[in-house]
């Protein structure tokens, strides 16, 4: 990338907490934070936000009589986004670009309305206007009073990096001079997770760590959905309030051979970390914040790729999805976020029950994966403001 795009506020909400402080504590921990819950009388492992998270969403639910109807996929952006606006100091004057994706948006009024039908053979007013796709970055663009461009977009679990790299390329284009990015999802619905039961990848078994990603030697599938929202706002040059500069940006899809296949060695994903990568050396990158959604063949396959970019000379590789569960198409900023961290304190997070090596004594570049079903990858490459 010829031209700097720097990373101006990250915010988010999910099962680590509501501020950067909070979610840095959580990272600290050897602990997950993924909790039980009831569907359809069956206990499952779920990544739900945390008592402070559910009362900040109510609260704001309740402050505009416009809001009580919105599904937690929007009202999850909504808080994040004000968060984030705040952060970078920007005002609806600026007229700032939004990009916030989903991979199955309003899931909850979906099941809800269409449960109303069956039922009545009707529906409300409500139920298109409320789970159209579009439905979050309208409302993001509403209560923050933008007037500049506002896009939604689904592109399953690699939703939030896609965000970013459409971000990018406006500011590249000179379309606009800021955007703020991002993706949500609130999966946690009787619907979805049969959906990924159904799959036989969901984790089953009660276990010290529920979601083993990143563990090459688990013996079966351990995904667990959780619930968050993660945006960031992005500007051009490195302006003094810069946390991170987006050195290269790389996509790949690979050629479909199965509803969620993704190759043995992951081609979209060497494809993807390649084009990041660009000119820079490979040794250069301290750390790769995973994909890793806690299946074998998911997990086994993105390190594969790694091994083949970096020469099998793998840097220090982690995720947070055994902490907090795989958020789908907020999954990728969630991890972007984490990449931030690290590079902020520097310091790496390891995963307790992975023999990961040591861990780097500097953090300067951080390679970020994220993909989605039929093999669209995305990865975006940090490094350190200097």
């Amino acid at each position: 990338m010829k031209e700097d795009i720097s990373i101006t506020a990250i915010s988010s909400i999910s099962p680590l907490g509501i501020t950067q402080e909070e979610i840095w504590n959580a990272y600290q921990k050897d602990t997950h934070f993924l909790t039980k819950r009831n569907f359809e009388a069956v206990s499952t492992w779920v990544g739900a936000l945390t008592e402070e998270g559910v009362e900040a969403v109510e609260k704001l639910k309740l402050s505009d009589a416009k809001y009580k109807n919105l599904d937690d996929s929007v009202l999850f952006t909504l808080f994040a986004s004000r968060q984030a606006m705040a952060q970078a100091g920007w005002s609806a004057g600026d007229n700032f670009g939004i990009n916030i994706g989903s991979s199955r948006g309003a899931t909850s009024l979906f099941e809800k309305y269409h449960q109303e039908y069956l039922n009545d053979k009707k529906s409300s007013t409500l139920a298109s206007p409320t789970t159209t796709l579009g439905n979050i970055s309208s409302w993001i663009a509403h209560d923050l009073q933008t007037q500049g461009p506002e896009i939604s977009h689904s592109i399953t679990c690699s939703t939030a990096l896609h965000s970013l790299l459409n971000g990018v390329a406006w500011l590249k284009g000179g379309m606009a001079d800021k955007f703020m990015v991002g993706g949500s999802e609130a999966p946690l619905t009787p619907f979805t997770i049969a959906q990924i039961k159904a799959l036989k990848i969901y984790a089953r078994e009660e276990v010290e760590y529920p979601c083993l990603a990143l563990d090459l030697n688990k013996t079966q599938n351990t995904m667990v959905l959780g619930e968050g929202a993660s945006v960031v706002c992005l500007e051009k040059g490195v302006p003094d309030n810069a946390l991170a500069v987006i050195e290269g940006v790389g996509y790949a899809t690979e050629i479909l051979e199965h509803n969620i296949s993704i190759s043995t060695d992951a081609v979209c994903f060497q494809r993807s970390m390649k084009m990041a990568l660009g000119d820079t050396n490979p040794d250069e990158v301290d750390v790769i914040v995973m994909h890793a959604p806690g299946t074998r063949k998911g997990d086994s396959s993105e390190v594969l790729a790694i091994n083949e970019i970096f020469c099998n000379k793998r840097p220090f590789c982690t995720t947070n999805k055994w902490k907090i569960g795989h958020t789908f198409g907020a999954s990728g900023m969630l991890s972007l976020e984490l990449a931030v961290l690290m590079i902020q304190h520097q310091k790496a997070i390891k995963v307790p029950y992975v023999k990961s090596g040591e861990l780097p004594n500097k953090i300067s570049k951080v390679l970020v994966n994220a993909v989605g079903f039929g093999g669209n990858a995305v990865s975006i490459l940090l490094k350190k403001v200097t």
